[in-house]
């Protein structure tokens, strides 16, 4: 039993010394071959100067680095979706300030519908405002822009007041729900 791991010890012994000679001959051998054309050992020779000073490395300056590492974009949605987590984290920012918690409040408690209208606008305007002079990007700027069009223009009445809700976009009307067979039927039953 124990012949056994003195022959695996001398074996493993003997594969090494086997792969260094093999090893050392193969680089004694690479090195050994010399150029027999009187062109290319010239050719060899006139290398090029290595320069004297090496160049200092330039650190860019930060809005260099900015560019360097702009966002790309990663598709329509990434990019959708990048915007509604900025947005959400300006909205986040700004809701709970109090000028505009005060805002809210007093279109809340309008006593008209044109009153409400009007502060509702101006509640708009200082929100998305806020929002827009903490926006990091031109693409949000616009995309805050869109929104408050969009708010503003869910408040216009076009039909009723021209003149003060002319430069603002006519709102859709929303359709109506279609009533399914049961509905009718029972409807025309009650009748």
């Amino acid at each position: 039993m124990r012949l056994a791991p003195i022959k695996l010890q001398v074996s493993a012994k003997l594969s090494l010394s086997i792969s260094l000679a093999a090893f050392c001959a193969g680089a004694g051998s690479a090195t050994g071959q010399v150029a027999t054309d009187s062109n290319l050992q010239s050719s060899l020779t006139r290398q090029a100067p290595l320069p004297s000073a090496t160049p200092r490395a330039t650190v860019p300056e930060r809005a260099q680095i900015d560019e360097i590492f702009k966002q790309t974009s990663l598709g329509k949605e990434a990019d959708e979706r990048r915007l509604h987590i900025e947005w959400r984290q300006l909205q986040n920012q700004v809701v709970n300030d109090p000028d505009i918690v005060a805002a809210k409040k007093s279109a809340e408690i309008a006593r008209t519908d044109l009153e409400k209208r009007q502060r509702l606008r101006d509640y708009y305007d200082l929100y998305y405002g806020r929002m827009a002079v903490m926006a990091r990007s031109t693409e949000m700027r616009s995309a805050l822009d869109r929104l408050k069009i969009a708010h503003l223009s869910q408040i216009t009445q076009a039909r009723v007041r021209h003149e003060t809700d002319s430069e603002l976009p006519t709102p859709s009307p929303t359709p109506k729900k279609k009533k399914d067979k049961r509905a009718r039927k029972y409807e025309a039953n009650q009748r």
